[in-house]
Protein backbone atom coordinates (compact mmCIF):
# COMPACT_ATOMS: atom_id res chain seq x y z
CA UNK A 1 0.00 0.00 0.00
CA UNK A 2 2.75 2.35 0.57
CA UNK A 3 4.44 1.93 -2.87
CA UNK A 4 1.34 2.22 -4.53
CA UNK A 5 0.81 5.69 -2.54
CA UNK A 6 3.82 6.86 -3.43
CA UNK A 7 3.53 6.42 -7.11
CA UNK A 8 -0.12 8.11 -7.26
CA UNK A 9 1.97 10.69 -5.38
CA UNK A 10 4.54 11.02 -8.05
CA UNK A 11 2.03 11.00 -10.73
CA UNK A 12 0.19 13.80 -9.27
CA UNK A 13 3.22 15.76 -8.91
CA UNK A 14 4.24 15.08 -12.62
CA UNK A 15 0.63 16.62 -13.37
CA UNK A 16 0.80 19.18 -11.62
CA UNK A 17 4.26 20.26 -12.55
CA UNK A 18 3.11 19.91 -16.61
CA UNK A 19 0.27 22.11 -15.75
CA UNK A 20 2.19 24.88 -14.27
CA UNK A 21 4.59 24.53 -17.11
CA UNK A 22 1.90 24.35 -19.86
CA UNK A 23 -0.04 27.32 -18.12
CA UNK A 24 3.39 29.42 -18.31
CA UNK A 25 4.04 28.72 -21.63
CA UNK A 26 0.35 29.89 -22.67
CA UNK A 27 0.50 33.14 -20.44
CA UNK A 28 4.24 33.95 -22.05
CA UNK A 29 2.72 33.12 -25.50
CA UNK A 30 -0.54 35.43 -25.39
CA UNK A 31 1.63 38.41 -24.05
CA UNK A 32 4.08 38.16 -26.76
CA UNK A 33 1.14 38.19 -29.24
CA UNK A 34 -0.56 41.11 -27.31
CA UNK A 35 2.03 43.04 -25.01
CA UNK A 36 0.98 44.41 -21.80
CA UNK A 37 1.36 48.26 -21.57
CA UNK A 38 0.34 51.10 -19.27
CA UNK A 39 -0.30 54.33 -20.21
CA UNK A 40 -0.84 57.54 -17.40
CA UNK A 41 -1.81 60.90 -17.44
CA UNK A 42 -0.97 63.03 -14.32
CA UNK A 43 -1.47 66.76 -13.75
CA UNK A 44 -3.39 69.63 -11.41
CA UNK A 45 -3.15 67.15 -8.67
CA UNK A 46 -4.99 64.16 -10.81
CA UNK A 47 -3.28 61.15 -11.87
CA UNK A 48 -5.12 58.20 -14.33
CA UNK A 49 -3.75 54.75 -15.33
CA UNK A 50 -5.21 52.76 -18.19
CA UNK A 51 -3.53 49.01 -17.89
CA UNK A 52 -4.40 47.39 -21.13
CA UNK A 53 -2.84 44.24 -23.44
CA UNK A 54 -2.37 45.79 -27.31
CA UNK A 55 -3.09 42.96 -29.67
CA UNK A 56 -2.02 43.52 -33.39
CA UNK A 57 -4.23 43.94 -36.72
CA UNK A 58 -2.23 41.24 -38.73
CA UNK A 59 -4.44 42.28 -41.82
CA UNK A 60 -7.60 40.96 -40.08
CA UNK A 61 -10.74 42.73 -40.21
CA UNK A 62 -10.91 44.36 -36.54
CA UNK A 63 -14.60 45.81 -35.21
CA UNK A 64 -17.34 43.71 -36.80
CA UNK A 65 -15.26 40.83 -37.39
CA UNK A 66 -12.49 40.05 -34.87
CA UNK A 67 -13.93 42.00 -32.33
CA UNK A 68 -17.88 41.40 -33.02
CA UNK A 69 -19.90 44.31 -33.04
CA UNK A 70 -22.62 44.69 -30.18
CA UNK A 71 -21.26 42.76 -28.01
CA UNK A 72 -19.13 43.09 -25.16
CA UNK A 73 -15.00 43.57 -25.50
CA UNK A 74 -13.03 43.32 -22.52
CA UNK A 75 -11.12 46.11 -24.69
CA UNK A 76 -7.67 44.57 -25.58
CA UNK A 77 -6.36 41.36 -25.16
CA UNK A 78 -5.70 38.58 -22.57
CA UNK A 79 -7.12 40.01 -19.30
CA UNK A 80 -9.77 42.89 -18.64
CA UNK A 81 -8.62 46.44 -19.00
CA UNK A 82 -8.25 48.53 -15.97
CA UNK A 83 -8.87 52.20 -15.33
CA UNK A 84 -7.81 54.13 -12.27
CA UNK A 85 -8.09 57.80 -10.76
CA UNK A 86 -7.07 59.67 -7.74
CA UNK A 87 -9.66 62.15 -7.97
CA UNK A 88 -13.84 62.09 -8.69
CA UNK A 89 -13.92 62.95 -12.50
CA UNK A 90 -16.26 63.97 -15.15
CA UNK A 91 -16.80 61.69 -18.28
CA UNK A 92 -18.51 63.03 -20.44
CA UNK A 93 -20.78 65.04 -18.30
CA UNK A 94 -21.15 62.12 -15.78
CA UNK A 95 -19.23 61.87 -12.25
CA UNK A 96 -16.93 58.76 -11.84
CA UNK A 97 -15.86 58.63 -8.11
CA UNK A 98 -12.01 58.22 -7.67
CA UNK A 99 -11.09 54.45 -7.89
CA UNK A 100 -10.00 51.51 -9.53
CA UNK A 101 -12.33 50.01 -12.84
CA UNK A 102 -12.52 47.70 -15.23
CA UNK A 103 -13.03 49.55 -18.72
CA UNK A 104 -15.18 47.50 -20.96
CA UNK A 105 -16.81 48.86 -24.30
CA UNK A 106 -19.47 47.35 -26.80
CA UNK A 107 -18.07 48.51 -30.45
CA UNK A 108 -21.07 49.22 -32.68
CA UNK A 109 -20.84 51.21 -36.70
CA UNK A 110 -21.09 54.08 -35.61
CA UNK A 111 -20.87 54.63 -32.01
CA UNK A 112 -19.26 52.69 -28.48
CA UNK A 113 -20.74 52.18 -25.56
CA UNK A 114 -18.20 52.89 -22.60
CA UNK A 115 -18.74 51.23 -18.93
CA UNK A 116 -16.60 51.85 -15.71
CA UNK A 117 -17.54 49.13 -13.78
CA UNK A 118 -16.02 48.81 -10.40
CA UNK A 119 -15.37 44.98 -9.78
CA UNK A 120 -12.02 43.25 -10.81
CA UNK A 121 -12.08 40.15 -12.67
CA UNK A 122 -9.66 37.30 -12.68
CA UNK A 123 -9.78 37.48 -17.07
CA UNK A 124 -11.06 39.32 -19.78
CA UNK A 125 -13.35 36.91 -20.65
CA UNK A 126 -14.89 33.16 -19.55
CA UNK A 127 -14.31 29.79 -21.12
CA UNK A 128 -17.13 30.43 -23.25
CA UNK A 129 -14.47 33.59 -24.45
CA UNK A 130 -17.78 35.99 -23.27
CA UNK A 131 -16.73 38.93 -21.42
CA UNK A 132 -16.50 38.51 -17.59
CA UNK A 133 -18.80 41.66 -16.72
CA UNK A 134 -21.19 42.02 -14.44
CA UNK A 135 -23.40 45.00 -15.75
CA UNK A 136 -24.59 45.18 -11.94
CA UNK A 137 -21.29 47.05 -10.71
CA UNK A 138 -21.26 48.85 -14.01
CA UNK A 139 -20.83 52.70 -11.98
CA UNK A 140 -21.01 54.63 -15.44
CA UNK A 141 -21.88 53.84 -19.02
CA UNK A 142 -21.73 56.52 -21.33
CA UNK A 143 -21.86 56.38 -25.44
CA UNK A 144 -18.92 57.43 -27.49
CA UNK A 145 -18.87 58.11 -31.49
CA UNK A 146 -16.82 56.13 -33.52
CA UNK A 147 -14.18 58.90 -36.09
CA UNK A 148 -11.95 57.00 -38.91
CA UNK A 149 -8.42 56.93 -38.76
CA UNK A 150 -6.87 56.72 -42.34
CA UNK A 151 -3.88 55.26 -42.11
CA UNK A 152 -5.09 52.26 -39.79
CA UNK A 153 -3.75 51.31 -36.86
CA UNK A 154 -1.46 48.57 -36.36
CA UNK A 155 -1.65 47.89 -32.72
CA UNK A 156 -4.92 48.71 -30.47
CA UNK A 157 -3.56 51.78 -28.62
CA UNK A 158 -4.89 53.97 -25.21
CA UNK A 159 -3.82 56.75 -24.75
CA UNK A 160 -4.59 60.39 -22.94
CA UNK A 161 -4.35 63.70 -24.71
CA UNK A 162 -4.34 67.04 -23.45
CA UNK A 163 -7.35 69.36 -25.37
CA UNK A 164 -7.94 72.16 -23.13
CA UNK A 165 -10.06 71.73 -20.03
CA UNK A 166 -10.12 68.45 -21.24
CA UNK A 167 -8.07 65.19 -20.93
CA UNK A 168 -9.47 62.72 -23.70
CA UNK A 169 -8.71 58.96 -23.53
CA UNK A 170 -8.52 57.35 -26.59
CA UNK A 171 -8.77 54.18 -27.59
CA UNK A 172 -7.95 53.44 -31.19
CA UNK A 173 -7.13 50.19 -33.69
CA UNK A 174 -7.25 49.12 -37.22
CA UNK A 175 -9.60 52.61 -38.57
CA UNK A 176 -11.61 53.33 -35.68
CA UNK A 177 -11.03 55.87 -32.97
CA UNK A 178 -13.06 57.34 -29.96
CA UNK A 179 -12.41 60.01 -27.59
CA UNK A 180 -13.46 59.89 -24.01
CA UNK A 181 -13.82 63.40 -22.60
CA UNK A 182 -12.77 63.85 -18.75
CA UNK A 183 -12.22 67.13 -16.80
CA UNK A 184 -12.07 67.73 -13.21
CA UNK A 185 -15.19 69.14 -11.32
CA UNK A 186 -15.11 72.54 -10.60
CA UNK A 187 -14.51 72.98 -7.03
CA UNK A 188 -16.82 75.11 -4.74
CA UNK A 189 -15.99 78.66 -4.78
CA UNK A 190 -13.27 79.37 -2.09
CA UNK A 191 -11.82 75.78 -2.81
CA UNK A 192 -9.17 74.21 -4.46
CA UNK A 193 -9.22 70.88 -6.37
Amino acid sequence: MGNTYKLILKILGAIIAIALILLFVIHYNTKAHSPEDTVSYSGKNLEMEVFYNRPYKKDREIFGGLVPFNKVWRTGANEATTFVTNKDILVDGSLLRAGKYTLWTIPMDYSWKVMFNSKMYPWGINLDKEAYRDPVFDSLVLEAPVMKTNPPVEQFTIYFEQEGEFIDLILSWDKTLIKIPIKQPEAPKGTSV
